[in-house]
């Protein structure tokens, strides 16, 4: 018998029927804090349609997909990266390539207790809490962790500080001496034990690490069995490696020419770039583990486009404001804000028919999107983007869209911008905790 923490909030998934490109992953109730829940909805019609775009496919996988992790750097891989095993054997490159779009998953190595044992996470930047599958899981995959093979694990006991710690806002239900939590990620939900035992990344080792030991998971969400929490939170990695990694950490996410999918994640203050732009990091009680920045402006071309300052507002009682997120595909602009930058980018087109395709609804077949850049403009740091990091093209060309869209109405989430992974890719994201400052700078992340 355990004593069971209820993750409640993230239990309720929300539908973007109308968005179904984004994965979403914030809180349903905007008045509990340190909660995030993620929400995969995507139609089976935008499957279809979106297996239309990538501009670029390599055709074959180098020696890197045998780069070994060094010093406190790893190796991101996304989830259908030809160096992925989790990527379905039946898909072809290109199909591979293709799915990117669909799945903003990556993943690192990380190893585990003593001796070690390697397993593949997903890295989460939103979320704070890790988990793993462990051995006699019901509906884990094969490769889980062996706890009675590691002579330093160990379950918590419900008295302990991480158990009782308010983390979630959680609604507890004390059944015995152990420690564990049910919650849901996206379309899965999970039972696990919270436990603690040594945590190898890269060459680093990490004492009394805690985690989730999964027991139960039922659903398909991808990674639902496995994460490692990047996020603000007391149970997040960088909580948990104060010492080590002074709440400072830097990722890459390979843009859609890298041959293999693959950046890079360096923990800690060392090897960080020196020369980069930087903006404050903002708290949020309401969702206290998210990155928020200010977002002032939005450039498109050379031209500031009219926003009302209310589409950017910071409000810590609502969680409105803008956030920098991993895990969500693409750029989600609040309804003002998207309609203006959408509407520069027509009035740009001289008049060229625009269609919709999927969840985008500024989509040219036959002309190109002639805007070069779209610049956002943050608190001390503007970070200009190029056509490959907001327009999504067509195989052959042929078909070229604005890879954003708009914040549902009538949500919680209907005052959150999220500058996304798309937005993000071959750009290197510094999260400097002691100065508080998220810093971005342009890299080719392969």
């Amino acid at each position: 018998m355990n004593c069971i923490h209820v993750f409640s909030i993230v239990t309720n998934k929300q539908h973007w029927q109308a968005h179904a490109i984004l994965i979403y992953k914030y809180p349903h109730n905007p008045n509990r804090v340190n909660r995030h829940h993620k929400s995969i909805t995507m139609a089976a019609l935008l499957f279809s349609l979106l297996a239309l775009f990538l501009s670029h496919h390599p055709s074959t996988v180098s020696a890197r997909c045998g780069t070994i992790d060094q010093g406190s750097t790893l190796q991101v891989l996304h989830v259908n990266s030809p160096c992925s095993p989790f990527r379905p054997k039946s898909l072809s490159w290109v199909n591979s390539g293709r799915t990117i779009t669909q799945n903003p998953t990556y993943i690192v190595r990380v190893n585990i207790g003593t001796p070690p044992q390697q397993l593949l996470v997903a890295l989460d930047t939103s979320n704070d809490a890790a988990w793993i599958p462990c051995t006699g899981c019901v509906g884990c995959s094969s490769s889980t962790f062996d706890p009675a093979k590691s002579s330093t694990f160990k379950p918590l006991p419900c008295g302990s500080p991480q158990c009782s710690q308010n983390v979630y806002d959680l609604k507890y239900k004390i059944q015995g001496a152990a420690c564990g939590f049910n919650t849901t990620y996206g379309s899965s939900s999970i039972s696990a034990g919270l436990v603690q035992d040594n945590i190898t990344l890269a060459t680093d080792s990490i004492r009394d690490y805690t985690f989730g030991c999964v027991q139960k998971t039922t659903g398909s969400s991808f990674p639902a069995q496995r994460l490692l929490g990047l996020g603000r939170g007391p149970l997040s990695l960088m909580n948990q490696s104060t010492s080590l990694y002074q709440s400072t950490f830097s990722y890459c996410l390979p843009g859609y020419k890298s041959t293999n999918f693959a950046g890079s994640l360096r923990l800690g203050p060392h090897s960080q770039p020196l020369r980069i732009k930087t903006t404050p990091l903002l708290r949020n009680p309401r969702r206290s583990s998210l990155y928020y920045v200010n977002l002032v402006s939005i450039r498109v071309g050379g031209r500031i486009v009219h926003i009302p300052p209310s589409a950017f507002a910071f409000d810590p009682n609502t969680g409105a404001g803008t956030i920098f997120d991993s895990g969500t595909v693409f750029t989600i602009l609040v309804k003002p804000a998207y309609v203006a930058v959408r509407d520069e980018v027509r009035r740009r087109m001289h008049g060229a028919a625009v269609s919709s395709l999927g969840g985008f609804d500024t989509c040219y077949d036959g002309a190109a999107i002639v805007v070069p850049t779209i610049t956002f403009m943050f608190t001390g740091m503007n970070v200009t983007l190029p056509q490959e990091n907001f327009v999504i093209r067509s195989s052959g060309g042929s078909i070229s869209c604005l890879a954003m869209a708009a914040a549902p109405e009538g949500s919680v989430n209907s005052g959150l911008n999220v500058i996304a992974s798309f937005q993000q890719q071959n750009h290197r994201i510094l999260i400097d905790g002691p100065s508080s400052k998220l810093g971005v700078a342009r890299e080719a992340c392969t």
